[in-house]
């Protein structure tokens, strides 16, 4: 086969209005398996080397050339009136160009490299001016031959009779042909169609009409040139391109347990040896080395992965993680930007995110790097050997240093030297029937402690051996404190008993006192009132005499 590569140009058609997309994106900015249908295109072209490569854009110009910026040269059609006008805007930048030209389409991503090459092949073998592909299947374009078998014509479907829609064979619109044949078959095209629209299959007619030889490559697998108009086509399109990746890598060395449960994107790249479990997704441009385990519902976004790391079931490798080797990341971990160091694991319900994670590390279930503040994002630093206990937060920008050791439950917002223990957590207290309370309920009964009886036995009689020592000792305290207490008691108390005996003398003395001379007023008085009355009496008998 005669290939030159800088004999052939390409002209990809991307300015459709893809109206039954009903987007708000271009139709081929739509991704298959990770990837523009436009970039799968440009990919076809680019891999037979051509010289010039050009891509017709239309509608959201601006998005798709800042999308694929550098890997065409872009032209615009501003106003869309069929394939044929669209082919005219390129036709300027063919000029000087004598090669091949080679006119494929942006919403038509599954063609193979394999097929433009025959393509290719089959116009040095036959010396033909033209050479188109078609195949059998929904294709609108109905491919005329006459009695001979030769090429005729191309009709479109609404410009066919009944008679020739049922034509099986198809013109998928992919053609290669010389640069001077295009030039004049564009000079020759009319809109006298029922569409009013220029087509580039008209220059199939003209070529025919010249006599000049035409010929066709009759596609084996019509998926090849299936076209996207619309989401149904889209998810089509999506399924054939997963099987293909699939038995792309399985004959490679890969494992797929269930190739139809497994979801690959095109750019990955997967080592030989690698098994994967149903359900798992790995996108963008992730790759896995050799000996790899992703097991069961894993998703990975581009990502590397070196050889024999395992990951799952249910893990998430968000963006811009590198698993060193023979990294172990279990159920319900997620990653994110993080370098895992060789053979550091996070078994299971974590997230590390934004951190650089030295070799021989654990993280224990639920610990968690604290990276994003609520304004911006933020790194940690885990030296070699260190270890982070379970339920353990990181408040990045931190740094364990190696061997570190966080105790579980602790909250880390400081550095934390080498081989030391970091304890961030509160004391516990416990307020005993406080439930209880709260629901005015009784206070339960205190329950056994959990072990075997003998066990539990042994504690008992241990604290019970504790409390009598104890309270022994403090019995023995408060027995010499009691005496020491009493001594001081009954000495104060005498000294007080004397004080207040002395007292009561004294007031003894005072009260006989007062009674002495209470008692000798009161005999005086006494004594006053008797003479009074006698004196009275006597007076009284003189009178009475004196009378007589």
């Amino acid at each position: 086969m005669e290939d030159s590569s800088q004999d052939i140009a390409v002209v990809i058609l991307a300015a459709g209005q893809g109206t039954r997309m009903k987007s708000r994106r271009a139709k081929v900015l739509h991704e298959l398996c990770g990837y523009p249908m436009l970039g799968h295109v440009l990919d076809q072209a680019q891999a037979l080397d051509p010289a010039r490569l050009f891509v017709v854009v239309g509608r959201d110009a601006d998005e798709v050339q800042e999308r694929f910026a550098g890997g065409a040269r872009f032209v615009l059609q501003a106003e869309q009136r069929g394939t044929g006008h669209a082919v005219m805007q390129a036709e300027p930048e063919l000029a000087g160009f004598e090669g091949d030209v080679l006119v494929l389409y942006g919403d038509t991503p599954l063609l193979r490299a394999e097929t433009l090459r025959r393509m290719q092949a089959i116009k040095a073998e036959t010396g033909a001016d033209l050479v188109m592909l078609t195949a059998k299947g929904p294709i609108p374009g109905r491919v005329l031959r006459d009695a001979a078998g030769r090429i005729a014509r191309i009709v479109e479907a609404q410009d066919a009779s009944p008679e020739e829609l049922e034509i099986e064979e198809r013109n998928t619109g992919v053609y290669l042909l010389s640069a001077s044949l295009l030039r004049d078959g564009l000079a020759q095209l009319d809109d006298g169609n029922t569409q009013g629209e220029l087509y580039i299959t008209d220059v199939v007619g003209y070529a025919v009409r010249k006599g000049l030889r035409v010929e066709a490559l009759l596609l084996e697998d019509a998926d090849e040139c299936l076209g996207i108009n619309d989401r149904a086509d889209l998810a089509l399109a999506s399924a054939v391109l997963r099987r293909r990746i699939a038995a792309r890598h399985m004959a490679a060395g890969v494992t797929l347990v269930d190739p139809d449960q497994t979801y690959i994107d095109a750019q990955v790249e997967i080592g030989r040896d690698c098994l994967i479990e149903p359900g798992c997704v790995i996108q963008g441009e992730s790759v896995l080395g050799e000996g790899v385990h992703v097991k069961a519902h894993c998703s990975i976004e581009s990502s590397r992965l070196d050889d024999e790391v395992v990951i799952g079931p249910c893990a998430h490798l968000r963006p811009g993680n590198h698993l060193m080797r023979k990294v172990k990341i279990g159920n319900f971990v997620e990653l994110k930007n993080t370098v895992m160091g060789p053979g550091s694991k996070s078994a299971h319900l974590s997230y590390i995110g934004d951190a650089d994670v030295g070799k021989g590390v654990n993280f224990g279930c639920g610990s968690i790097v604290v990276n994003y503040d609520g304004v911006a994002k933020h790194r940690s630093r885990v030296g070699d050997g260190a270890f982070i206990g379970c339920n353990a937060n990181l408040i990045s920008p931190v740094e364990l240093h190696a061997r570190a050791f966080v105790a579980a439950g602790s909250t880390i917002s400081a550095d934390v030297p080498e081989d030391a223990l970091a304890v961030a957590r509160a004391k516990q207290r416990n307020v005993e029937g406080w439930v209880a309370r709260r629901d005015g309920r009784p206070r339960p009964a205190e329950r056994p402690a959990l072990g075997s009886k003998k066990k539990t036995a042994r504690k008992k009689s241990a604290a019970r051996k504790k409390k009598s020592a104890a309270r022994k000792k403090s019995s023995a305290k408060k027995s010499a404190g009691k005496k020491k207490s009493a001594g001081k008691k009954k000495s104060a108390g005498k000294k007080k008993s004397a004080a207040k005996k002395s007292a009561g003398k004294k007031k003894s003395g005072a009260r006989k006192k007062t009674a002495a001379r209470k008692t000798t007023a009161a005999r005086k008085k006494s004594a006053a009132k008797r003479k009074g009355a006698a004196g009275k009496r006597g007076g009284a008998k003189k009178r009475s005499a004196a009378k007589k």
